[in-house]
C-alpha cells in the first residue's frame, strides 16, 4: 500500500507540474502579448522554437534512459551520483557545442545577426534548465522536491514579468528572469540532493561517461524521430496548402496535445514505479479504469467536435471540427502508447522496443504521407487520419512486443 501511495502522490506531484505551466501561462501570455505586440511576441516565439532543437540535444534522452538507470540502482547513492555526473558532463559538452553554433549564426547568418543578444541569452536559458536534475527525481520516486521548486519559480517568473515589463523594448527581461529562475532552482536542488539525499557530483570516470552517452544514444534517436513525426504534418501542410488549411490542423492539434499532457503524468510517474516493482497487475487496473471514461470523452468530442472548436476558436474554425474527429482515434491510443511504452516495456527488460517504436510509426509516417501525396489524395483530413494509423502502429508494435514476451508479463501481473 505504501508503494502505490506513492505512485498516486507522485501522480499527483507530476499533475500539478502540468497544470501549473498552463495556469500561469494563462496568467502571464495575453499581458505579454499586449506589451509586446504581435511582432516581438512573435520574435519571442521563434527564438523558443529555435533553441527547442537544440534543448532535444541537450536533453540526450537522459529523461528515460537515466531515469530508468537510477530507477534500479536507487538503494546504491554512489551509483546514483555517478550516473548525475556522468549526465551532466555530457549535458555541458552538448551545451557547449550549442553555444558555439548559435554565436556562429548570430555572427554570419542575417536572420540571428539583426538580435543576436536575445538567442545568446535563450540559449543561456536552454542550458540551465537542462540542467536540472528532474531525472534523479524521478527514478527515486521522489517528484516533490522539484515540483515545488519548480512551481515556485514559475510563480516568481510571473510575477517579475508584471513587475518589469512595462514597454515593448523591455522584451529581453523575458529571457532573463527565466536564466535567473532556473539559476535559483539549480542552487536549490543541487543543495537538496547533496545535503539531504547524499547524492553529489563527483570526479567523472570516463568509462561510465562513455556507457552513459551510449545507453542514452537508442532513446535520443527516437526523441528526433517524435519531433520529426510531430513537426512533419505542419510543415507539409503549410508548404502545400497553405497558412489557412495549417491553422485548422494546429488548432485541432492543440487540443490533442492537451490530451496528451493529461494522460502524461500516468505514464510519467509509472515508469520509476514500475522499474523498481514490476507490478504489471497496476498496468492492467489502470488501462481498465480510464480507458472506458476516455472513449466516451473521445465519443463525445466526435459527436460536438464542431461547435467544440466554434466555441473555443471562433466561428472561422468550424472546419476544424472534421480535423479534430479524424484525429480522435490518436487520442484513443495516447494512454495505452504511454503505459504499454517505457513504464511496462522497460520494467519487462525491453525499453529498446519502445524506442524501435516509435522510429517504426516516425518511418510509416513518412511513407504514408510520400503515398497520399504522389496518389493526389493529400488533404488535412488525410493528414489526421494518417496520423491516427501512425499512433496505431505504434500502439501495435508495442503490443507484439509485449504478447510475444507475454511469459514475463503474465508471471509478474499474477503475482
Amino acid at each position: 500500500m505504501n508503494k502505490k501511495k506513492l505512485l498516486l502522490k507522485n501522480t499527483f506531484m507530476l499533475y500539478l507540474l502540468t497544470f501549473s505551466s498552463y495556469f500561469f501561462s494563462f496568467i502571464s501570455v495575453p499581458y505579454q502579448t499586449r506589451v509586446l505586440g504581435p511582432d516581438l511576441y512573435g520574435r519571442l516565439g521563434f527564438a523558443a522554437a529555435f533553441v527547442a532543437y537544440f534543448q532535444l540535444l541537450i536533453d540526450f534522452g537522459f529523461l528515460l534512459s537515466a531515469t530508468e538507470d537510477i530507477s534500479s540502482h536507487r538503494e546504491d547513492k554512489h551509483y546514483v551520483s555517478k550516473t548525475l555526473t556522468s549526465v551532466v558532463c555530457i549535458k555541458i559538452a552538448f551545451s557547449a557545442l550549442s553555444m558555439a553554433v548559435v554565436l556562429g549564426l548570430c555572427s554570419f547568418v542575417p536572420k540571428f545577426s539583426e538580435d543576436p543578444m536575445l538567442y545568446i541569452l535563450y540559449i543561456v536559458m536552454t542550458i540551465v534548465n537542462a540542467m536540472l536534475p528532474d531525472f534523479v527525481y524521478r527514478g527515486l520516486e521522489q517528484m516533490t522536491a522539484i515540483t515545488v521548486r519548480t512551481v515556485l519559480i514559475r510563480l516568481f517568473f510571473t510575477v517579475m514579468i508584471f513587475v518589469f515589463l512595462r514597454e515593448a523594448s523591455d522584451y529581453y527581461i523575458v529571457p532573463i528572469l527565466n536564466i535567473i529562475g532556473g539559476i535559483g532552482a539549480l542552487a536549490g536542488v543541487y543543495y537538496h540532493l547533496s545535503k539531504k539525499m547524499d547524492i553529489h557530483l563527483i570526479k567523472p570516470d570516463f568509462k561510465d561517461v562513455v556507457r552513459c552517452f551510449k545507453r542514452s544514444s537508442t532513446f535520443f534517436y527516437s526523441r528526433i524521430a517524435t519531433t520529426v513525426y510531430g513537426s512533419t504534418n505542419t510543415f507539409i501542410l503549410n508548404l502545400i496548402c497553405g497558412d489557412g488549411i495549417t491553422g485548422l490542423y494546429t488548432s485541432a492539434d492543440k487540443l490533442v496535445s492537451t490530451a496528451k499532457s493529461a494522460a502524461s503524468p500516468i505514464s510519467d510517474s509509472l515508469y520509476p514505479y514500475m522499474m523498481k516493482n514490476k507490478d504489471f497487475k497496476t498496468v492492467r487496473k489502470v488501462l481498465s479504469l480510464i480507458m472506458p471514461v476516455i472513449f466516451l470523452g473521445c465519443t463525445v468530442v466526435f459527436i460536438f467536435a464542431e461547435p467544440l472548436c466554434v466555441w473555443l476558436f471562433g466561428a472561422e474554425f468550424a472546419g476544424t471540427g472534421n480535423v479534430l474527429r479524424a484525429l480522435m482515434p490518436s487520442v484513443l491510443f495516447i494512454l495505452p502508447n504511454y503505459i504499454l511504452g517505457f513504464p511496462t516495456l522497460g520494467a519487462m527488460g525491453l525499453s529498446k522496443y519502445a524506442n524501435y517504436s516509435i522510429i517504426a510509426g516516425t518511418i510509416v509516417h513518412i511513407v504514408g504521407l510520400t503515398v497520399i501525396a504522389l496518389c493526389g489524395w493529400f488533404s488535412v483530413i488525410s493528414v489526421a487520419i494518417m496520423t491516427s494509423i501512425t499512433e496505431f502502429v505504434i500502439l501495435l508494435y508495442r503490443a507484439f512486443m509485449i504478447w510475444k514476451n507475454r511469459k514475463v508479463f503474465s508471471a509478474s501481473a499474477a503475482e
